[in-house]
């Protein structure tokens, strides 16, 4: 089978032939019919993510697709079964062996590129504003990279949740995303006046920020007291230093969140969200966006459009033919 390839950290990707996996005690055999990609897969490729495997290994965080085989001891999902999986790698290959325990059925009315691409966006988003940062309705919600991955979820949650939403995003195309998905107000990160424009619509409750560098200081300079400013990633490249003083004046929290973690240490936590979350989309509250989608011998390709920025929402790659 094919699968794309981390060989070294920061080595070009490879497509390589790999013999055909068989499911462990406990595992199932997919068919994977989608992978949805995430900021997390450069990392991985560059050795940097907290989570990296040792090299070689397959790309591919969370995937889509049908169950051919089971391992001993496991019965359920049944043979045929359409079934998303976030397992942390092996999504970018043809076929895949993945913890029966981890396979969540797909709704019908679900398309395989959304499912790919569901849980680690929406799960994120849903656990960071519900469980971390405790926004309630009426609250003043700032999401950084608002047209992003994980972003545009966010927009999406705090409107559900009944949250005012301020959306930074850079150029007009994805600020228009951004407000498509249920952002009232959007700014560029660019503006010089951002600070300014923040505090003059009353400041933040809540910041989402998955960008870090200057950004995080404008955000942390905007927040109202009591703020609560929630740390989901860095893709400017730079980890902002927080001083502790200015916490201690405005009361403010700094709440650190990994959503992959919690597959460890609290995993029932996790699943009642993507039950949830499953949920609002059967009800029509969600609305997965896909910006681009790819063909697996262009899966390198796929991973340069979240790295140059030029996707919005989703990035997924169609493994088996649609």
């Amino acid at each position: 089978m094919k699968a794309l390839q981390s060989r070294a950290p920061g080595a070009p990707l490879a497509l390589v032939d790999l013999p055909d996996p068989r499911p462990a005690e406990g595992e199932v055999l997919i068919e994977i019919l989608a992978c949805g990609l995430n900021f997390a897969d450069l990392l991985m490729a560059e050795g940097t993510y907290q989570d990296t495997p040792p090299a070689p290994f397959t790309l591919g965080l969370e995937v889509c697709g049908r169950v051919l085989a089971h391992g001993p001891g496991v019965s359920a999902p049944a043979l045929g079964a359409r079934v998303a999986v976030f397992a942390g790698q092996g999504g970018l290959a043809e076929r895949g062996c993945f913890p029966a325990a981890l396979c969540l059925p797909v709704p019908d009315a679900m398309s395989d590129e959304e499912a790919a691409g569901f849980q680690v966006a929406y799960g994120t988003s849903h656990l960071a504003l519900a469980r971390r940062a405790r926004l309630t309705e009426g609250e003043t919600l700032v999401v950084t990279g608002a047209a992003g991955g994980v972003g545009l979820t966010a927009v999406e949650i705090g409107r559900e949740m009944g949250a005012r939403v301020i959306g930074i995003a850079r150029g007009a195309k994805k600020r228009k995303v951004a407000e498509a998905a249920g952002a009232e107000i959007t700014f560029d990160p660019s503006d010089p006046d951002l600070l300014e424009r923040l505090k003059a619509l009353g400041g933040l409750d809540v910041a989402y920020d998955a960008v870090g560098g200057g950004l995080f200081k404008t955000l942390m300079r905007a927040a109202n007291r009591e703020a609560r400013l929630v740390v989901i990633g860095f893709a400017s490249g730079e980890v902002p230093q927080v001083p502790a003083n200015h916490l201690l004046v405005k009361n403010l929290d700094v709440i650190g969140f990994y959503w992959g973690g919690y597959r460890r240490f609290a995993p029932d936590v996790m699943a009642e969200s993507l039950a949830e979350l499953t949920r609002w989309f059967e009800a029509g509250r969600l609305h997965p966006h896909v910006s681009d989608v790819l063909p697996l011998d262009r899966a390198a390709e796929a991973m340069d459009l979240i790295r140059q920025r030029r996707s919005t929402g989703k990035v997924v790659v169609r493994v088996a033919p649609g």
